[in-house]
């Protein structure tokens, strides 16, 4: 039996959270979609006190990360997840309406794996969200964490 498919999504917007969800869904690519709307819960997802969140074992394959997040922005939150060995080969897709060369940069100067500007149109946002989803979950191969990394 093969572990569940994770996805970790970083978005404040319900709209785009349940737009993503039915896109994924669609595809039958996810059993699980772990949805945090800021980026302070995001952080404490992975590095939590045990309070609010912190479940370090459910690695994600893959983090669809907003920048414009209240509390934490999106930057600060790749900032976190590249420092640290134990999360720095998650990729990381920037999926953001930021269209600013600025943000582009910074992101991947931190790390993340890729930058797509959200899409407005409904049909369009559903089929960046399909291609993202077939590409990081069923094409790309991260590495296999080893026994030293739990």
């Amino acid at each position: 039996m093969t572990a569940p498919i994770e996805i970790l999504l970083v978005e404040d917007d319900a709209n785009d959270v349940e737009l993503m969800q039915r896109a994924l869904e669609k595809q039958r690519l996810t059993n699980r979609i772990h949805v945090v709307r800021d980026g302070a819960e995001a952080i404490d997802y992975f590095f939590g006190d045990g309070n609010g969140g912190g479940d370090r074992q459910l690695i994600p394959h893959v983090i669809f990360l907003d920048l414009k997040l209240p509390k934490v922005d999106g930057l600060e939150v790749l900032r976190r997840l590249k420092a640290e060995e134990r999360t720095r080969a998650i990729p990381v897709v920037v999926l953001t309406s930021s269209n600013e060369e600025s943000d582009l940069v910074q992101s991947y100067d931190l790390g993340a794996n890729s930058y797509v500007v959200k899409p407005v149109g409904f049909k369009e946002f559903s089929q960046v969200v399909e291609d993202l989803g077939l590409y990081w979950l069923l094409h790309n191969r991260p590495p296999v964490p080893g026994p030293a990394d739990g």
